[in-house]
């Protein structure tokens, strides 16, 4: 299941966010610190691909696919040292695959601005400036470690403390892990202590466009910093109403909320493949670029093991071909081996030697 942690500095609408998506009920008083534990939300993701196929196979019940939200509370400055009781909402995102940032764009005089101004990059900067904070005090502490092996003759140590002084260089001058590019060895070495500095991030501005400057956009393009723009406040004011009503009132039907997690999705590299029938039609979510068996093995664990083929087709020429009978009969449905690469949107059926 993707997790996905929701952090920012005091007010800027983080729980309102996490109550929106998950809609449940968190506090959202307007003062500093009003969320003290990790408030953790587990929702669906709509899929379109799961509600037709679902009817075409006639399904007892549909399972979507599914993303766990942590909302985290407010930082300041000081919080990897302490200050605002930051050092164990830090820790409570360690284990997230994505951190989005809730930068406040929005200029509310009636909502406490624990900053005194509206400044996006002062923002993510202090935010940055803590998480880096902490991992450095992670690192350090591995490295004090690392010579007592390297003395002890452990010949690996050598090699992680060369990477681990280079990490420490680079926090130090306040570089966030995930701006650099690192080895498939050295990200599998690094991803073992949980940095926070190396998790992808999504910087949600909170506000209207016209709300954030021109310059604002500027800079965060030029460093490809991925981000979203979204009126976290008027998403909550219509995220209860059907599909009619927001046409009466003249309001999209897109879901500004799925968008997010659509991103979530692509900044991690993850895609949906299905599986359905009378039983149940169900989305799976897998890597991209991951071979056939090991999408068996994210339905069962023994299949990837006992793969033997994959029958595969498109969710859509399913749908146009009416029936995997039809499908069939029609040379649609595919035969796969062990080397094929699934794409989202694959509906698949595997075989497996157990």
């Amino acid at each position: 299941m993707l997790s996905i942690g929701i952090v920012g500095l005091p007010n800027v609408g983080k729980s309102t966010l996490f109550q929106t998506i998950t809609k449940k009920q968190v506090d959202c008083a307007n003062y500093p610190f009003c969320t003290i534990d990790p408030n953790v939300g587990v929702v669906a993701v709509p899929d379109e691909r799961v509600d037709k196929l679902a009817e075409l196979t006639n399904s007892a019940r549909k399972i979507y696919a599914t993303v766990e939200f942590v909302d985290i509370a407010g930082l300041v400055k000081g919080a990897s040292q302490g200050e605002g009781l930051g050092n164990q909402f830090l820790a409570h995102i360690r284990e997230v695959d994505l951190i989005i940032y809730v930068l406040r764009v929005f200029n509310n005089v009636n909502i406490v601005n624990t900053q005194g101004d509206i400044n996006l990059i002062r923002d993510k900067e202090i935010l940055d400036t803590e998480m880096a904070l902490k991992d450095l005090a992670t690192i350090e502490k591995r490295l004090v470690d690392l010579v007592k092996e390297i003395r002890a003759g452990q010949a690996e140590a050598t090699k992680e403390q060369t990477l681990l002084k280079r990490v420490k260089e680079c926090l130090e001058r306040s570089q966030i892990l995930s701006d650099i590019s690192w080895t498939d060895d050295e990200l599998k070495l690094l991803n073992q202590y949980q940095l926070l500095t190396i998790k992808k991030r999504l910087y949600l501005f909170n506000g209207r466009e016209n709300e954030v400057s021109p310059e604002t956009v500027a800079v965060f393009q030029k460093n490809n910093w991925q981000f979203m723009i979204l009126d976290i406040l008027s998403e909550q004011a219509v995220g209860d109403l059907s599909a009619e009503e927001k046409k009466e009132l003249g309001i999209g039907e897109t879901n500004n909320l799925d968008l997010l997690i659509q991103k979530a999705y692509q900044m991690l590299g993850l895609i949906t493949f299905l599986t359905t029938g009378a039983d149940e039609t169900r989305a799976w979510t897998l890597k991209r670029g991951s071979k056939a068996p090991r999408a068996g093995g994210v339905i069962h664990t023994d299949f990837e093991h006992a793969f033997i083929r994959a029958e595969v087709i498109n969710w859509q020429n399913l749908l146009q071909a009416g029936s995997f009978h039809q499908a069939k009969d029609k040379g649609l449905v595919r035969i796969e081996g062990k080397e094929y690469i699934v794409q989202d949107g694959d509906v698949i059926e595997i075989r497996a030697g157990i």
